[in-house]
């Protein structure tokens, strides 16, 4: 994927997307397969701590005794034991794929995508909507944030790798697929079938409210996110304004930087936008933001829900420590880790969690979230009557200044 904007780390804010495959950016590294300086490992530290011999000992029983022979593929054999290796620790955002995966989840990012438009994560081992993108077939099929998807057609997600699940969601557009959900608050499971589409997201949109108010929905961070923000805001510029929603609902993140380049048109120069933490100390640094503060004056809602995540949440937190304006819905999703994609010889790679971020403050929102400043909920009388109760409270709250 193509990056406009220059990263600055070596970090990405990492969400799963089931209708196209992973989305959201990352800055790929390229590397041998862990040998040498670049990384190196003592084996005879590894041997001494885990009984490596007993790898060995199951795979010549295996090659000894195992009647079916033709299933003793052993490439197959070594990706499958890495994966094992990475799912032992139990960490949605660390995946080892072998090259096929690799090879498909790059071409994902390439282009429009096909499927349903639903983010997905893995929480607690069950398959789990993050949110479902906007005026997407999961949204219009009244798929919410917190649905466990149970079973994708007859099979069940628990017998899935995550990587598989979101396969076997995507899809050719116009094609339909049958997903059992199970919800908090219904006493059965239920079948919902969806109809897949082609993804062709807007990243950011603008409209003038009247009376001074404008109103901004981010929907990812993405490659164009800061040049269609930097419209949006030029044109809030040329008008007296009075306030501004920023709509971060249902966002589930992108590339770290990004939200970074957007507090700089919100915050004075050399602010702290997020503070990141890893295992090397040495390597903690501080995220500032750039001097292209445009609207430090005009006052600020930040709408949020349980679909927000990551690179949307580094944006309220900052927003809401700075005392820059107000967060206001309900209590973002709680992704507070960073990922970082190296690629080896041969093709195939890993995404691996290599940080912690942190709020200016230094709160960490990881499995926790973004708690609003004022409190508004959506009731389901709100959804029948399509009345978006959040942005009204947002409208009459920045008429009041």
């Amino acid at each position: 994927m193509h990056n406009y904007y220059p990263k600055k780390h070596n970090y990405f804010i990492y969400i799963l997307i089931a209708s196209m495959s992973f989305v959201f950016g990352w800055q790929a590294t390229s590397y041998g397969l862990i040998d040498g300086e670049a990384g190196v490992i003592d084996k005879e530290v590894v041997r001494e701590s885990a009984d490596m011999n007993l790898f060995w000992t199951v795979w010549e029983e295996l090659q000894n005794k195992y009647v079916n022979e033709d299933l003793l593929d052993e490439k197959t054999m070594v990706y499958g034991a890495i994966k094992g290796m990475v799912g032992a620790l139990d960490d949605p955002y660390t995946v080892y794929m072998n090259p096929e995966e690799s090879e498909e989840f790059s071409a994902s990012l390439g282009g429009t995508l096909e499927g349903i438009g639903a983010e997905l994560t893995v929480e607690d081992g069950a398959l789990t909507i993050v949110s479902p993108l906007r005026d997407s077939p999961a949204e219009r099929a009244g798929l919410l944030p917190g649905d466990i998807i149970f079973r994708v057609e007859e099979d069940f997600t628990a017998e899935m790798t995550l990587f598989e699940a979101i396969m076997n969601i995507r899809g050719e557009a116009g094609t339909d697929v049958s997903l059992t959900i199970i919800r908090d608050g219904e006493d059965d499971p239920f079948e919902v079938t969806i109809t897949r589409a082609s993804i062709d997201l807007e990243s950011v949109s603008f409209e003038d409210l009247g009376d001074g108010l404008f109103y901004i929905s981010i929907n990812q961070f993405n490659d164009r996110t800061a040049i269609e923000f930097n419209d949006a805001i030029s044109q809030i510029i040329l008008e007296e304004a009075k306030g501004l929603i920023i709509d971060l609902r249902y966002n589930g993140g992108g590339y770290l930087d990004i939200s970074v380049d957007l507090l700089s048109y919100l915050l004075p120069s050399n602010s702290v936008a997020v503070e990141i933490r890893q295992k090397d100390e040495s390597e903690n640094s501080m995220m500032y933001t750039n001097g292209s503060q445009k609207l430090l004056n005009v006052p600020l809602v930040v709408l949020v829900n349980e679909g927000s995540a990551s690179a949307s949440e580094i944006l309220a937190g900052a927003v809401q420590d700075h005392k820059r304006g107000l967060v206001m819905g309900t209590a973002s999703f709680g992704k507070g880790t960073v990922q970082e994609v190296e690629t080896f010889a041969d093709g195939s790679s890993i995404r691996m969690t290599i940080a912690k971020w942190f709020t200016p403050d230094g709160r960490s929102i990881n499995e926790v979230g973004i708690a609003p400043d004022i409190v508004v909920e959506i009731s389901d009388e709100d959804i029948e009557n399509e009345y978006d109760r959040q942005k009204q409270e947002a409208i009459e709250y920045l008429k009041a200044f």
